[in-house]
């Protein structure tokens, strides 16, 4: 890719554009449920945070490994192994993209000549010099990377799969980065004790190869008010939505981007020549880049918003603060909007102005949605369609809904109140097993489990990209008893349904954590979505051959998506 080309990063605007792609990438795959049948329970009067247990800890525990292992059959076991909400390379990625949006930081870009200049001259030689530069590259990695080791060590594998879903985690994540935003548009600055920077800065002194260490850690602490922000938004990231060296691995990218140019130029130093030179540009990027730290903030508000019925932040609410985030961003790039600490703009160059164009656009590309616009583009990072209070598209649908045969027989559906904020336009979703069982058998159609969560990005992607697909959402329809089980949910079940798992031996306590431990007993998964097909008896169809229809983790190829729903209506209809 020319993004990784040999200078990309010397010009400030590609540098602004791979900060946006980094944040971009950084809200991508969260994955991961009943109430009594009172309206008033997503009230949010004395709502109060409970530290739930969920299965996805005991799957992790290693009490629980062998276990997992004898219960998972020949037909389940392709599909047991849970997807990643982000791989290590995913992670390492952002990592990267972090890195170089941290080098384009007023705290670190006018250190680059500065640093290189020192270890050229003091060192005597081209070659001692690019080796000291190497160390001191190495230096920076070392200390980026035991910090990530540090958060991995201190939450654990069972920790972080917690954090998704947690809703005390997630409003501190929400905070984290409102105050991570505020500080990038200059109300004030995180900074590290200034005692620390210079004890470090007193042992640079010593020479060797230590001196260079602490010179590298020096630099880590003197630029913390640029790069903390970054740093906290990668090790939240990594540590919620991936795996358990995550942050780790997210803090090896970040530093390694963070180092080469220091190293680069090292090797080149003529290329200083080619830098351009510090300015207001410095502060322009860490501005936009504390607007999208308030935007990527709502997400995780969000979250807790739609896992504990808050019922506030619904679609529109959230799109109209995304919208004046993009409208304020697209005036501070073209100089309208100015603060404390910037510079004057007394023109604008032609990259600023088509960096403008682009924010601009993409704002105007939101608005639709305030009246029900699909935005498929970020339809996966939006509250669920069904939180809109006004949507034009609903006009249609509602006049287009007809019952199916049968229906008049069909019991009133349990906690329908409590999920009509994630229903799907069009869809008759079920939310509880034993019904969907009992459908089924009154309208001989085959059920289609889908093991979904409120946090879940893959399902909101799943929905909106697939299942809105002409033909699949044909068959969604008519063909199969859809049953939505959400594996977040915090509805707190009745004392008579609550029980101890036989499969993790934890009380399981509310409706999320009933159907996860569904999923990781019956079907040996904890990952969403996941689709499961079954006969009105419970068990898996089988194909002709009478092997088991495994399930399906989430399936992006519309094409073979609809095989797998074919199949299972195939094989219901010929048993």
């Amino acid at each position: 890719m020319t993004i990784f080309g040999k200078r990309w990063y010397l010009h400030p605007i590609t540098g602004l554009i791979v900060m946006v792609a980094a944040l971009w990438l950084s809200m991508g795959h969260p994955a991961y449920a009943k109430q009594p049948q009172k309206t008033d329970t997503v009230s949010t009067a004395g709502v109060t945070f409970t530290d739930i247990p969920t299965v996805a800890d005991s799957i992790a525990a290693k009490k629980l490994e062998k276990k997992l292992a004898q219960k998972i059959d020949h037909s389940t076991s392709a599909t047991s192994s849970a997807e990643k909400p982000k791989s290590l390379w995913e992670i390492f990625i952002e990592g990267l993209l972090g890195g170089f949006t941290a080098v384009l930081m007023p705290c670190i870009y006018p250190l680059l000549p500065l640093t290189v200049s020192f270890f050229t001259k003091k060192a005597g030689s081209k070659t001692k010099g690019v080796f000291n530069s190497l160390i001191y590259g190495l230096s920076i990695i070392v200390i980026y990377v035991a910090l990530g080791l540090v958060i991995s060590i201190l939450f654990g594998s069972d920790a972080l799969n917690e954090l998704a879903t947690n809703g005390i985690f997630n409003l501190f994540f929400f905070l984290l980065l409102v105050v991570f935003g505020i500080s990038f548009l200059g109300a004030f600055e995180i900074t590290l004790p200034s005692s620390l920077a210079n004890k470090l800065d007193a042992n640079s002194d010593k020479g060797g190869l230590v001196g260079i260490f602490f010179m590298a850690a020096t630099l880590v602490v003197v630029s913390f008010s640029c790069t903390g922000p970054i740093i906290g938004s990668l090790l939240v990231q990594a540590a919620s939505k991936g795996d358990r060296l995550g942050p780790a691995v997210g803090m090896l990218g970040f530093s390694a981007a963070l180092a080469l140019p220091f190293t680069a130029f090292a090797l080149f130093p003529s290329g200083l020549k080619s830098l351009p030179k510090s300015g207001g540009w410095l502060n322009s990027v860490k501005v936009v880049l504390g607007f999208l730290e308030l935007a990527f903030a709502l997400k995780f508000l969000s979250n807790v918003d739609l896992a504990y019925h808050w019922n506030f932040l619904d679609r529109e609410v959230f799109l109209s603060l995304w919208i004046a985030i993009g409208l304020l961003m697209g005036l501070y790039l073209i100089g309208k909007l100015k603060f404390s600490h910037d510079s004057d703009l007394p023109y604008l160059s032609v990259t600023r102005t088509f960096i403008a164009i682009i924010v601009f656009a993409f704002t105007i590309y939101m608005v639709p949605g305030l009246w029900g616009a699909p935005l498929k583009s970020i339809s996966a990072f939006l509250p669920p369609p069904a939180t809109q209070d006004f949507d034009l598209t609903n006009i249609a649908a509602a006049s287009s809904n007809v019952e199916p045969a049968g229906s008049a027989t069909l019991p009133q559906k349990k906690y329908e109140e409590v999920f009509k904020r994630g229903k799907v336009k069009g869809l008759d979703s079920w939310y509880d097993y034993e019904q969907a069982l009992q459908a089924s058998k009154i309208l001989h159609k085959p059920i289609l489990i889908d093991f979904t969560g409120w946090n879940c990005v893959n399902c909101r992607k799943m929905e909106n990209d697939v299942w809105s697909n002409p033909a699949v959402f044909k068959l969604l329809r008519d063909d199969f008893i859809l049953l939505q089980l959400y594996v977040d949910d915090k509805t707190e079940l009745l004392p008579h349904e609550q029980f101890i798992s036989a499969y993790s031996g934890k009380k399981i306590i509310n409706l999320g954590a009933k159907w996860s431990d569904l999923e990781a007993d019956r079907f040996g998964a904890n990952s969403q979505p996941f689709y499961v097909m079954l006969d009105s008896e419970g068990n898996l169809l089988k194909d002709k051959s009478g092997a088991e229809i495994k399930p399906s983790p989430a399936d992006y190829n519309i094409s073979s998506y609809q095989k797998f729903l074919e199949g299972g209506i195939n094989a219901f209809q010929h048993k």
